[in-house]
């Protein structure tokens, strides 16, 4: 389909698309990869697109010198996969659409547009990721965990824009991993969960675990962690940890999977992203 008539605005500076933004009936352009779609299918009609993909003062980053990690709105996914040390978050963004969507898509981009099975969201929960927006009345920094309000609903207000995501270093020993069971065609999330663990002495003393593609938002599911820190790591803590994978959440179903085996599936994986962290 051809979107509805809208004005376009290609901005020079932050500031300049700040202001764009104070009409109320824009909408920001970065990589394209969400809201044009959504555009030729007329679910958006933006007054005004703003086109902030040239703003350099939104791209690069990488980790810091603290051991954290630090990108601007703008990093496009294929940028991130060369620039992480993890492998489990490479192995998370290669599975994310093809290689044109990572060469245009940008993290800002996923994070904003809060598709419920995006692969992203459940990355940045488990890596305790924070999003820095900025308005005419200032910055804020939001953690990422209750960032997502819904499907396709986020804290950023109509005034702001998202200038980078952060984290703080991992505690010493934490691994991660990414399980994910994906949509034959499109490659979304039917499942998607993201473990990053640590133990000590015998016991597991960090746990953070992203879900993606269950309900209508990613979420941090925090019985799992509950349930697993403070236990041994064996294949019977993990297992057990694992069955609150859903608990307090609202299970999708649709035609690709029926609420009970999402569910299930949202177990399984849970399960196999710890017993891979952890190498048992």
């Amino acid at each position: 389909m051809i979107p509805a008539a809208f004005e376009y605005h290609r901005a020079t500076s932050v500031d300049d698309a700040l202001a764009a933004l104070a009409g109320g009936d824009a909408k920001l352009l970065a990589g394209g990869m969400s809201i044009l779609p959504l555009m030729k299918l007329r679910l958006a009609a933006p007054g005004t697109l703003v086109d902030i993909s040239g703003l350099d003062e939104l791209k690069g980053g990488g980790p810091t010198a603290d051991g954290g990690a630090s990108y601007g709105a703008l990093t496009t996914y294929a940028e991130a996969l060369a620039s992480t040390p993890l492998d489990f978050a490479r192995e998370c963004l290669e599975g994310i659409g093809d290689i044109q969507v990572r060469n245009r898509g940008t993290l800002g981009g996923a994070i904003s547009h809060a598709d419920p099975a995006s692969d992203a969201p459940a990355l940045g929960l488990a890596l305790d990721y924070s999003v820095v927006l900025r308005s005419s009345r200032g910055e804020r920094t939001v953690p990422l965990d209750g960032f997502f309000l819904g499907a396709f609903q986020t804290a950023i207000e109509p005034d702001e824009i998202v200038i980078r995501i952060t984290r703080p270093a991992l505690p010493a020993g934490a691994r991660g991993s990414y399980q994910k069971l994906e949509h034959p065609a499109s490659g979304y999330s039917i499942v998607g969960v993201c473990a990053v663990v640590a133990a000590s002495g015998g016991s597991v003393t960090h746990a953070r675990v992203g879900i993606t593609g269950v309900g209508e938002v990613a979420y941090r599911a925090k019985a799992v962690e509950a349930a697993l820190l403070g236990s041994d790591g064996s294949a019977d803590a993990i297992a057990a940890a694992a069955e609150h994978a859903t608990e307090g959440q609202t299970v999708n179903s649709d035609i690709h999977a029926d609420r009970g085996y999402r569910a299930r599936m949202a177990v399984v994986h849970t399960r196999r992203a710890i017993e891979t962290a952890l190498g048992t």
